[in-house]
């Protein structure tokens, strides 16, 4: 597969630059005689007629194939006293030759059109670009994915496009696109396969699922923070008052949905956080005793599932139930701080491996010997802390970074705190990516860890930098927290 990253070079590199234009008050007839003998199906209309060069006009418009049946044909009208001014479509819809091609792409999307001129930077005409031009070259692109979900009509359509997802991400990396990107691209691709998936049970069995219920995504999933290791970590939240009938169809419809998940090449959570799981599938007032009950009691075992929990965002269904929790877990914090303090202190045990003059320390032994694994040597220290914040702000919904910069705005975090948090932050997920990236082009299963002995000397002392950031940001933490003032 190419490196070369097709969907985000310039339209200049793949439009056509032969145009066949007109002149606005050239006779009809003329240009359909033009276009029959060039066997083509539209003319770009500019100030004067440029016959094949294309570059020397500025454009006003466009005549087709289409214009000449609906506007001439159609109307009954004598093409022998027309000008083409009569029957064009203007303005004529430009991009600039230095946009990127996925530019191009949504603006046809959004305009509904097929085809765009394309401008150089005195707004002249030097080509014509068109979307099968670029669905050509875009076989792996994020839009054409899209479009291809939305299709999907079968479990066996949603695993061959699920496999396109890392095929799409060992496609971009390494073309400078930014890891936040990435992973956002990562995280947005997921939810449309889930979203399809769910509007085909319901096509196909479940049309008859109740109203009052909401299908939730957790963790890392409901950040939107997915990379190319990722299992299930969703629930279901259903309200009070449904019937046994109600109940009984939400629970079936977790199978089918958690059943289909496995199909398409999503791995069961290992720790069982699936909605096909009564755990959790549950009623609304279940799941505030429920949370109510992690908060007061905050052992290990309780950090770690509220921790996944409150991360949910609705998927499908009604999201007053993620709000009134929400809400719940905000009034909580504020009354009592004790489960912040323990989510904090769990954080703070996952320090960083460095050593004796910061020297980086991967593991002694065990499966992985030299390696580092990432996540526990500083992304979920990062995340954590994040989030701990954010349930004290009372604001959790989307991504880390995106918690991040409001804490940074509110003031909870300096600024160049913050700007340290998010630079490390990036650069371990761009580390976790990569080494995934490079493990699926090895035939091997993606997973954490980054073996340090492949990284460069520019690339060891960022990571030495990061791994020290998330250090001074579990210190700021210990602080922020009042745990300095407590006894070990």
């Amino acid at each position: 597969m190419s490196e070369d990253n097709q969907f985000f070079r310039p339209v200049r590199d793949c439009c056509q630059r032969e145009v066949v234009t007109c002149a606005p008050d050239d006779p009809l007839v003329d240009a359909v005689a033009t276009m029959r003998e060039r066997n083509i199906s539209s003319m770009v209309v500019t100030e004067r007629a440029d016959g094949e060069n294309g570059g020397s006009g500025q454009p006003l418009g466009i005549f087709t194939d289409r214009d000449l049946r609906n506007k001439v044909v159609a109307a009954g009208s004598d093409p022998r006293g027309l000008a083409v001014r009569a029957v064009m479509n203007a303005p004529l819809a430009v991009i600039e030759e230095d946009a990127p091609l996925y530019q191009a792409l949504y603006r046809m999307s959004r305009l509904r059109i097929h085809r765009l001129g394309v401008v150089d930077g005195t707004g002249r005409l030097s080509g014509i670009i068109t979307d099968s031009d670029i669905l050509r070259l875009q076989a792996h692109s994020p839009h054409q994915l899209v479009l291809d979900i939305e299709r999907a009509e079968s479990l066996d359509d949603l695993r061959t496009l699920h496999a396109r997802i890392q095929a799409l991400v060992l496609h971009l990396s390494g073309t400078g696109l930014g890891t936040h990107e990435m992973v956002r691209l990562i995280a947005h691709l997921n939810d449309q396969i889930l979203m399809r998936l769910i509007g085909l049970l319901r096509r196909t069995g479940f049309a008859d699922l109740p109203a009052g219920c909401a299908f939730v995504v957790l963790g890392s999933e409901g950040r939107g923070e997915q990379t190319l290791s990722t299992d299930q970590d969703n629930a279901i939240i259903y309200a009070d008052d449904l019937d046994a009938a109600a109940v009984r169809r939400i629970e079936e419809f977790s199978r089918a949905l958690i059943d289909g998940l496995i199909a398409i090449g999503v791995p069961e959570c290992k720790g069982g956080i699936m909605a096909c799981n009564a755990a959790w599938r549950r009623p609304l007032g279940e799941w505030r005793r429920q949370l109510d009950a992690w908060l007061r009691t905050p052992t290990p075992e309780n950090i770690i599932a509220c921790g996944t929990f409150v991360d949910l965002r609705t998927l499908d269904g009604d999201p007053a139930f993620e709000r009134a929790l929400k809400a719940q877990l905000y009034e909580s914090v504020r009354a009592n701080r004790l489960f912040l303090m323990r989510m904090v202190e769990n954080a703070l045990r996952f320090a960083p491996p460095l050593g004796w003059f910061g020297r980086i320390k991967g593991e002694s032994g065990g499966e992985h010997p030299g390696m580092l694994e990432i996540k526990k040597a500083g992304i979920f220290a990062l995340t954590d802390g994040i989030k701990a914040l954010a349930m004290e702000a009372g604001n959790l919904d989307g991504s880390s970074w995106q918690r991040l910069a409001r804490l940074r705005a509110d003031g909870t975090l300096p600024e160049a705190d913050a700007e340290n948090v998010a630079e490390c932050f990036d650069f371990l997920v761009l580390l976790r990516l990569r080494a995934q990236v490079e493990a699926v082009r090895a035939g091997r299963a993606p997973d954490n860890y980054v073996v340090l002995e492949q990284l460069n000397a520019m690339e060891q002392g960022r990571l030495r930098i990061a791994l020290e950031g998330v250090a001074k940001f579990q210190g700021f933490l210990r602080h922020h927290f009042g745990l300095h003032l407590m006894r070990g």
